[in-house]
């Protein structure tokens, strides 16, 4: 693993296992600001349980086994055994290579072929209690090809935690839990202003996210303060009586290869790049 500091806080990162954030801690009393990642966790080697991890290049499911671009059909099989989709992209699944490594800064690199010619790279900067993550990928195919990016970090879910994050619509689901329809967000899920977080399952994307957010954990002691760039919608995972749940930057919703006009995702050439960032600001209560 690789360790970084700063004044405030501490982070470890696992550049073989997805590029995944293990454990981000306040110094002062080891508070954990993401999921904490304990020794089984990390044993497992499932970056689905550490405290983050990058999507590339798309995040959540994709239907109908791929997506068609310009020059025709890409073929994607299910990559987990819990989830009959493809789901998160391929980079959270390979080993990265450690580019550049100091006390308060990580520059890691993959290349990947699969499901096509891709480089990504993440930076990771602390500094002063803030934690900015920034992910950039490179098409390296010669057919063009539609991308998205995201990236999924796990929150602790204490009795008192309240997010707020403004969005103008909500991607409803059908029965195979894949987004149909735009509507109005249902009083419980509308956080324009810092809310409990709701009771019942939420597995949704939001959009038309002007990219803050602010989570609060009163009883902890602490709170975030966030901003992304590159990304115009959210994704909210919330599992019934879980200690934890999943607020996640992306670019683009649920299945955008299949919705009309494939919202959030770019169509890139050989040698085009798209980017992604996330900063969290620690601030103690």
């Amino acid at each position: 693993m690789l360790h970084l500091q700063d004044r405030l806080t501490r982070l470890s990162l696992a550049p073989e296992l997805g590029a995944s954030l293990v454990n981000w801690q306040a110094k002062a009393n080891g508070q954990a600001l993401l999921r904490y990642t304990d020794e089984a966790a990390l044993a497992s080697g499932n970056p689905r349980r550490m405290g983050c991890y990058p999507l590339a290049p798309w995040s959540n499911r994709i239907a109908g086994g791929g997506f068609l671009r310009p020059d025709g059909w890409v073929t994607l099989s299910a990559n987990t055994s819990h989830d009959p989709y493809p789901i998160h992209g391929s980079a959270w699944q390979q080993a990265w290579q450690v580019e550049h490594h100091s006390d308060g800064q990580a520059h890691l690199s993959l290349d990947s072929t699969v499901p096509f010619a891709y480089r990504a790279t993440l930076e990771v900067r602390l500094q002063e209690g803030c934690l900015s993550l920034d992910l950039q990928v490179t098409h390296q195919d010669k057919a063009a090809t539609w991308y998205g990016l995201g990236l999924h970090p796990y929150f602790p879910r204490y009795r008192d935690t309240r997010v707020r994050a403004h969005a103008r619509t909500v991607w409803l689901a059908d029965a195979e839990q894949l987004p149909s329809r735009q509507a109005d967000i249902p009083q419980p899920w509308r956080l324009t202003t810092a809310q409990l977080l709701p009771a019942e399952t939420v597995d949704h994307a939001f959009s038309g996210w002007p990219g803050d957010c602010v989570i609060e954990h009163p009883s902890a002691g602490y709170r975030l303060v966030c901003s992304a760039s590159g990304a115009e919608h959210f994704l909210l995972f919330c599992p019934h009586q879980q200690p934890f749940f999943c607020f996640e930057p992306v670019s683009h919703p649920i299945n955008a290869h299949h919705l009309p006009g494939r919202p959030g995702l770019k169509l890139l050439q050989a040698h085009d790049t798209t980017s992604l960032g996330f900063k969290m600001q620690y601030q103690a209560l």
